[in-house]
């Protein structure tokens, strides 16, 4: 996910008031974006998006920033905020899964990644557990790990490198796929993210391989979201119901999101 929240307006001169306020993980800003326009051209209403670490969304949230729906890529976040009577119910919206990102000159099938993640001279890039859902998912995929080949958390725990999410992650030059950037740089030589990142960072810089995780090690992404609790409500709730409808979902498979 980006690593610093960004807020964009979509929808033209309409006033920003009037706009609906989500605020969605980073993984989901290209197919939000195409969302947003496609609903602003349908319904008349713009959409000012603020996306980022879902963790980080969540927080602020919380803290009393205005919001209409929260997207996250995962649904403990947006359970949080329902259970603290801060949103309404949350729904599964989309999917998505892990992949790896290799560097062109790495020797790494799916077959051989967990020889590859273990390699001591390999850097393994994730993102940040808590603040980003990726990180979290990745550190799920290093339990099945253990269980394949015992003593292999401890391994990758201690190695992996937290390069995207956090609140002090460093930030990629305007309008870079921030796993494109950091793979480019060459911080990391696999890069555990969602399928969805690892395609758009792939479309950036073609050099780079994407490589499936094994069935043993494969780590599912569910994306929740919930209607924020504010005097408008029903204008989130429009949105999010927009989001579950036919179209926004023919927007999120077109960026390879799965169905709910």
């Amino acid at each position: 996910m980006a690593a610093v929240a960004l807020g964009v307006l979509f929808g033209g001169d309409a006033a920003a008031a009037d706009a609906v306020k989500l605020y969605a993980a980073g993984s989901l800003k290209a197919a939000f974006t195409e969302l947003a326009k496609e609903y602003q051209a349908a319904k008349g209403v713009p959409v000012e998006a603020t996306f980022g670490p879902s963790g980080l969304l969540k927080e602020r949230l919380e803290k009393g920033e205005p919001g209409d729906v929260f997207a996250s890529a995962n649904m403990e976040h947006p359970r949080a905020l329902s259970m603290a009577g801060k949103s309404g119910p949350v729904r599964l919206f989309a999917r998505n899964q892990l992949c790896a990102l290799a560097q062109p000159d790495m020797n790494v099938t799916p077959a051989t990644l967990l020889e590859r993640l273990l390699d001591t001279k390999v850097r393994v890039g994730t993102s940040t557990p808590k603040a980003d859902p990726a990180g979290d998912y990745s550190w799920e995929l290093f339990r099945k790990a253990d269980a394949v080949r015992p003593g292999s958390l401890t391994t990758l725990d201690g190695k992996a490198l937290k390069l995207t999410g956090g609140p002090d992650s460093a930030k990629p030059p305007e309008g870079r796929n921030p796993y494109a950037w950091v793979m480019e740089q060459r911080q990391a030589d696999l890069f555990l993210t969602y399928c969805t990142n690892a395609r758009l960072a792939a479309a950036e810089v073609p050099a780079l391989r994407i490589v499936a995780v094994p069935a043993e090690l494969a780590v599912g992404a569910e994306y929740g979201l919930t209607v924020v609790k504010v005097a408008d409500a029903a204008r989130g709730e429009a949105f999010a119901e927009y989001i579950l409808a036919p179209a926004g979902q023919a927007v999120l498979e077109r960026y390879g999101f799965a169905k709910p």
